[in-house]
């Protein structure tokens, strides 16, 4: 599997998903600066967090005009992976890939921490090295990683178990208590109807290596090493 990861003006966590891929998992990777538009080389677009473009309108509403954009959306109508984390979950809510949009914190400050979350589903491709209901530990850093969508679309994520990852308690209690940002459901992280695209806040990439003592998203990076591509 080859591993493209997308340089926005003012990404800063491309590095970070760099170092997992290439650095510890030795998979084939390329940092695709947002102008470029060939990216039929690549097997899994990673879109990272950061500030791309430095939020100055809304996150991610910039960067969805980037000519990279438009080889994305392709990308993912033929089945191929996109992985959007933090801000790259922002822009693809604002593409379109992934239904909703994440809006203001609930307490309108920006957070930065490490949250427990519930695995909802082991069975894609993007967490078949877990557990269900497995909690695992992910940092967050985000102002605007509230979780957003109208009654119609939530159900429609929650009736197609698109749901992939929930705020919850050390034990996977979901409630309202254990919910840093506010968003509904205590969505963490969804995926489309065919399970290819994969946005979420929560930063895996983060949590991946031994040396810095969190190895829980490191997982999540390995299922996808199962894809034959």
């Amino acid at each position: 599997m080859k591993v493209g990861i997308i340089v926005f003006p003012g990404s800063n966590c491309d590095r970070d998903m760099a170092t997992v891929t290439q650095g510890i998992l030795n998979l084939p990777t390329r940092m695709i600066w947002h102008q470029e538009t060939d990216i039929s080389d690549i097997d899994l677009v990673v879109i990272p967090g950061g500030f791309s473009y430095g939020d100055y309108l809304r996150c991610g509403a910039i960067a969805r005009f980037s000519p990279v954009m438009n080889s994305i959306i392709n990308h993912a109508k033929q089945g191929k992976y996109v992985l959007g984390i933090c801000n790259g979950f922002q822009v693809l809510t604002e593409v379109g890939l992934l239904p909703g949009a994440l809006i203001r914190n609930r307490d309108l400050h920006f957070i930065c921490d490490r949250v427990p979350l519930v695995v909802q589903r082991n069975d894609l491709l993007w967490t078949s090295k877990y557990q269900e209901k497995q909690v695992v530990t992910f940092p967050i850093a985000h102002g605007e990683g509230r979780y957003y969508a109208d009654p119609e679309t939530l159900k429609a994520l929650e009736d197609n178990n698109q749901v992939i990852f929930r705020y919850c308690s050390a034990a996977g209690e979901i409630n309202s208590e254990n919910n840093p940002n506010g968003s509904l459901n205590n969505i963490a992280g969804i995926i489309n109807p065919q399970g290819n695209v994969l946005g979420m806040m929560p930063h895996p990439e983060r949590a991946s290596d031994a040396a810095i003592g969190a190895t829980d998203g490191k997982a999540m990076f390995e299922s996808l090493l199962m894809v034959n591509c």
